[in-house]
């Protein structure tokens, strides 16, 4: 083989693995971007996944007895059929379909690997499994589908770890408000004057 037949050759090697790199550039973001999603730390804090609900409204309907001898695994949001629910981290859409109990559902794999349930959905925004999603992405609007029918239109809120299902009321809790402390203990709203 001639000096300039094994040049032409190492540039059509060096093309095709950079023709390779560029084909594959989407999967091996997607792997990255998953190997940060499991990596990092599951949230503490969580926001209502429910637009125009706020924290005070919630009940903890968690370990309340269900149909079947079931136990509640999650908290329902009750709100006005149509409402929209929204993604309460950034994650990927693991499934997007329905279910007997849950009826129109979305799954979604967050930060921790903790897998979030949204289930009642009145219908579904247009996701696809695999897709990349951040917290406040619209997943469908609240209803009553599955189980809940003949319920007042509601949410389903479930969390999943490896150890199985969490309780989402403490980290959908407002934090304690600076207002809510003793007026002894409040910073003064002026300096204090001599009389």
């Amino acid at each position: 083989m001639s000096r300039l037949q094994k040049c032409l050759f190492w540039l059509l090697m060096a093309g095709l693995l950079a023709g390779f790199g560029w084909l594959l550039q989407p999967q091996i973001e997607a792997a990255l971007y998953l190997s940060r999603l499991l990596a990092a730390e599951a949230p503490v804090t969580l926001p209502v996944p429910v637009a125009g609900i706020a924290p005070a409204q919630l009940r903890d309907s968690w370990g309340a007895p269900r149909s079947e001898g079931r136990r509640h695994q999650g908290i329902d949001i009750f709100a006005p059929r149509g409402r929209p629910v929204l993604s309460a981290t950034d994650g990927i859409v693991l499934r997007v379909g329905e279910n007997r109990l849950g009826g129109l559902v979305v799954f979604v794999l967050g930060p921790g690997g903790q897998r979030h349930y949204y289930a009642h959905l009145d219908t579904q925004a247009p996701l696809e499994a695999g897709q990349r999603i951040q917290a406040g992405t619209p997943l469908g609007t609240v209803g009553t589908t599955g189980n809940a029918r003949g319920t007042p239109p509601h949410l389903h809120y479930g969390i999943y770890g490896a150890g199985g299902a969490l309780n989402p009321y403490p980290l959908l809790r407002p934090p304690p408000a600076a207002r809510s402390l003793p007026a002894a203990t409040r910073p003064p709203l002026r300096p204090p004057t001599g009389s």
